[in-house]
């Protein structure tokens, strides 16, 4: 099949292209016709190579155009999170120099209206640029340089790369989005799905049973969700779940977060062995991976580094340490190098020499596959031992009526910090309850000194807790 969205709809106009979030079908060639207007549109209002673009698109047709339009004419595209207020939206489109702000659909009609449905002249291959926060301060775009050649002559490299790490092939698939793709990864697979040819299946949110009846009705091959999700997929009644025929499934990428192993194994024995997941960050791409029948075999793993990625383990004083000793993890890749928009001081904070830390502690085992302990900000350090609240976290989920649950380090006098567990229940449960859960579950040195319960714990879209508010608003 041919190497590039653009060419597939130039040969194949109509071929299913995506199904939106109302269920209304649209070809290829008319898809690459509008891309093609609004392409011409870019042009119209002074835009040129290497300018910037930003965009607060809910999911839907319109955010594939644009991506599609920018992805043609040498522009960097700046997906932003519409739920953001008007000052955070306009820091983001000030500090990335836009020349154009797309606010919705009444935008790109605009830019397409009377336009011309040929390909744009000298087309190049343009760039998403994502803003994150990192673990600290205001976002910040990650910038990767440009390049001067086409689509084709750019997507083989990635198509060939995501055919390794998650077994994706072009072909007659169907891949489903299930998260907001103005974060990176759904709006990475939803663009590599386009390009191989995949049909786009838009969920106008995240639903469990909805998204089953999704997979179901358009046989869905691919998609690519986040830990949560999972959860709340379980968390159907098995009725319910055995209901929905969701054979068609080959994929089920995950990422984003650290997935409990029951959780994953609850997974792949409803599913089978058809997920895959992946380590890395908006700055290091895909890092990690492991395949399912791998990660049997490494239960907790997330993977070895991807071709063309190097990975090493440092202490504090930067020197490698033996497998099985945790410490800071580092990728280092000749082919995904980045920098932070106007901010060399915060590129160089993020690195050492060559090599970049995603934020996160681990450890590589003897086999060189990489376990995650925690993030670098939220390891806890109490009585002069480390306890990383993931590993206590997916221990409180295991438990039946556990639905979310955050743990964090607060001050205390004595020990340095003492474990907070702020836990989320389907149903009332006695503390008493979940303590006797844990006692053969961890060892007494990690167990909560104090045990709250919420109605609800702050999660994004992408399924990331974020333990910096929950800390905050607890200590408030």
């Amino acid at each position: 099949m041919d190497p590039s969205f653009y060419l597939i709809a130039r040969n194949d106009p109509d071929r299913l292209a995506v199904i939106d979030v109302d269920g209304t079908k649209v070809r290829a060639g008319d898809l690459l016709a509008l891309a093609n207007q609004v392409s011409h549109g870019l042009r119209a209002r002074g835009l040129t190579a290497g300018d910037v673009v930003a965009g607060t698109l809910r999911n839907g047709l319109d955010a594939l155009v644009m991506y599609l339009a920018t992805g043609q004419t040498g522009l960097y595209w700046v997906p932003v999170n519409w739920h953001l207020t008007e000052t955070e939206i306009g820091y983001i489109v000030s500090d990335s120099d836009a020349k154009l702000v797309v606010r919705g659909p009444e935008d790109v009609a605009a830019l397409a209206l009377g336009n011309p449905v040929t390909d744009p002249p000298d087309r190049t291959y343009g760039q998403v640029m994502w803003y994150t926060s990192g673990t600290t301060g205001f976002p910040k775009g990650v910038l990767r340089p440009r390049s001067s050649r086409t689509p084709e002559e750019v997507m083989p490299a990635f198509l060939w790369f995501v055919g390794e790490v998650l077994d994706l092939r072009p072909g007659d698939d169907v891949h489903l989005v299930t998260s907001p793709m103005y974060h990176s990864a759904p709006c990475a697979h939803a663009g590599f799905a386009l390009h191989m040819g995949h049909t786009v299946v838009i969920a106008p949110r995240f639903d469990p049973e909805p998204v089953l009846e999704l997979v179901e009705k358009h046989q869905v091959t691919n998609a690519m969700m986040v830990p949560t999700m999972f959860h709340r997929m379980l968390r159907l009644p098995e009725e319910v779940r055995r209901g929905y025929d969701v054979s068609s499934l080959r994929q089920v990428i995950h990422t984003a977060a650290t997935c409990p192993v029951a959780v994953k194994q609850a997974m792949m024995d409803w599913l089978g062995p058809v997920l895959y997941e992946y380590y890395g960050s908006t700055e290091s791409t895909i890092a990690f991976a492991v395949k399912p029948h791998e990660w049997l075999a490494h239960p907790g793993t997330v993977g070895r580094p991807v071709p063309t990625m190097e990975a090493r383990v440092l202490d504090e004083n930067g020197q490698d340490v033996p497998p099985g000793t945790p410490g800071m993890v580092y990728v280092k890749s000749s082919l995904n190098t980045f920098e932070y928009r106007k901010d060399p001081e915060k590129t160089a904070a993020s690195k050492r020499g060559d090599w970049y830390a995603p934020g996160d502690i681990g450890y590589l085992d003897p086999d060189g596959y990489l376990f995650l302990l925690d993030r670098r900000t939220d390891l806890i350090v109490s009585g002069g031992v480390n306890i990383y609240p993931a590993e206590i976290e997916a221990a409180l989920l295991t438990h039946p009526a556990v639905v979310d649950a955050a743990v964090i380090g607060v001050p205390d006098e004595e020990w340095g910090h003492s474990v907070v567990a702020l836990v989320q229940t389907s149903e009332k449960v006695p503390e008493e309850e979940l303590r006797e859960h844990l006692e053969p579950r961890l060892a007494r040195f990690k167990h909560p000194r104090v045990i709250e319960f919420r109605d609800d714990l702050p999660r994004t879209p992408t399924g990331k807790l974020s333990r910096t508010k929950v800390r905050e608003d607890y200590l408030r």
